[in-house]
């Protein structure tokens, strides 16, 4: 099945909140709960769910574990896939260890950076590799992902080597737009676009 990029964005977003639910002993939620949680609408929600061939809802409202477990089933590898995170600077770190254990199907296993000091470091339990390695320890262990926290006066090279090592799938957080080859999937997050958008909207919202 392939979804369109907002379904994909929004499933991900309605399991986030169902498995908060969970914890905190809901068992069923209605379309329009979900939607209130997302700024949503109920039918958006229901078209989404219903995307996806989940159509059980109750008088009650919809199974929450029920509902995780069908949203995983459309998010998630069966085998689950490894990623890397490249440039353990102060973003890098951070990500690494907000990451590690949230989905027991994208598991980070390796970091990688230049300096000399990083190397054989674990963060979170996981290792740092040197950059020069990279084609090696993505083979060996079965890495496909990659997300990038390098400066941006490097990402353009890390790109490339990211594509030569066979990785098929970037999260970008640097503030450079990067060109993979076309069987590469690329996600780009500008946390300075997003600030400046919050900005410009706290700015009109005042005159």
């Amino acid at each position: 099945m392939s979804l369109p990029e907002r379904t994909v964005e929004r499933l991900s977003e309605y399991r986030r909140s169902l498995l908060q639910c969970l914890e905190e002993g809901k068992t069923h939620i209605f379309s329009h709960e979900l939607a209130e949680l997302h700024h949503n609408t109920a039918v958006q929600v229901r078209r989404d769910i219903m995307f996806i061939g989940y159509t059980s809802m109750q008088r009650k409202g919809y199974d929450v574990r029920e509902l995780i477990d069908v949203i995983g089933d459309i998010l998630d590898s069966e085998k689950g896939l490894n990623v890397a995170v490249v440039g353990i600077g102060n973003l890098g770190r951070a990500v690494t260890t907000y990451f590690v254990g949230k989905r027991s199907k994208l598991n980070i296993i390796a970091t990688f950076d230049v300096e000399t000091t990083k190397i054989d470091r674990v963060i979170s339990g996981v290792k740092c590799y040197p950059l020069s390695r990279l084609k090696e320890v993505v083979a060996s262990h079965q890495i496909s992902i990659a997300i990038v926290t390098v400066p941006a006066d490097s990402a353009a090279e890390v790109s490339s080597q990211l594509v030569e090592a066979g990785i098929k799938g970037v999260l970008n957080f640097t503030t450079v737009p990067l060109d993979v080859t076309k069987d590469v999937y690329l996600d780009e997050y500008d946390m300075i676009t997003s600030l400046e958008k919050v900005a410009y909207f706290v700015k009109t919202s005042r005159s």
